[in-house]
């Protein structure tokens, strides 16, 4: 089976041209790929698939082959190689996903795609979309008991569900210790992706993510919209600002006509062929 490893600014995964590949048990295939010492490697497995409702489908597996609504930083890999294929050389794209049908511009530079734009649609604000247990609609400064330490959290659903916590010094925070207890928090029935964030200025943040059922990742493209529209929320931030991630910088926007636009690089790394 040819396989293309791909990444946006570090968050990487395994992709398969379903177009051309069939692939039996994703989700046992993705737990094996995923192994970074006896597998290719990478944050999951990506499967590109013809659609019926726009250019390519995503399906997307975790690290360990739980399947994931939606990948921001895949998605844009995913677009990249959309085009640069050839199975649709248009600018303007359409990618279904679990979280819906999302449209992508793509940005092309020497024949191929550098960076990719994606609306990444409204964001879902009330806690049964999240989906959140507890009382009241929003889930805006709420104390969330993890361990030995009491944290204030914003949550929300980016197609997938985020809760974002401010802490002052992210580089030194042990996100690896707090995030799992966070991720299979009683509170969360399918459990949550955590974005810990330090805030900088109205414009830029920084960011480390805890993504459910990968750990902790370089990038994370939905939680760096899911912190941006939280930052708004608690007025940290103007509604377009750059989220510095440990892989690199996202540009977000939420907009007045309340999608999110997230704007990044797509890279291709290498090709090869899976054997087992």
């Amino acid at each position: 089976m040819r396989f293309i490893k791909m990444h946006g600014i570090g968050n990487d995964y395994v992709y398969v041209d379903c177009f051309r590949e069939t692939v039996q048990e994703p989700e046992t295939l993705a737990v094996h790929i995923s192994d970074r010492h006896f597998g290719v490697g990478g944050d999951g497995l990506i499967l590109i698939m013809p659609s019926d409702n726009a250019d390519a489908r995503m399906r997307i597996f975790n690290a360990d082959g739980s399947e994931a609504q939606m990948c921001g930083n895949g998605i844009r890999c995913l677009a990249k190689y959309v085009y640069d294929s050839g199975i649709s050389r248009k600018l303007e794209l359409t990618v279904e996903t679990l979280a819906g049908v999302l449209p992508l511009k793509v940005f092309v530079s020497n024949g191929t795609v550098a960076k990719v734009k994606v609306n990444m649609g409204m964001p879902r604000l009330r806690r049964q979309e999240i989906p959140m247990l507890g009382e009241g609609d929003r889930v805006l400064g709420e104390k969330l008991t993890a361990a030995d330490r009491e944290f204030t959290a914003t949550c929300l659903s980016m197609g997938n569900p985020h809760c974002v916590i401010y802490v002052d010094d992210v580089a030194k925070f042990p996100v690896t210790h707090y995030g799992p207890l966070l991720e299979h928090h009683p509170q969360f029935p399918q459990r949550t992706n955590v974005e810990w964030i330090e805030w900088l200025n109205r414009q830029e943040i920084r960011q480390r993510t805890w993504e459910r059922g990968s750990g902790e990742t370089l990038a994370c493209g939905t939680g760096a919209c899911a912190a941006t529209v939280a930052s708004v929320l608690n007025g940290k931030t103007d509604r377009a600002i750059t989220v510095h991630l440990v892989g690199g910088d996202l540009e977000i926007e939420w907009s007045e006509d309340n999608d999110v636009y997230m704007t990044g690089p797509a890279v291709e790394a290498f090709r090869g062929d899976w054997l087992d």
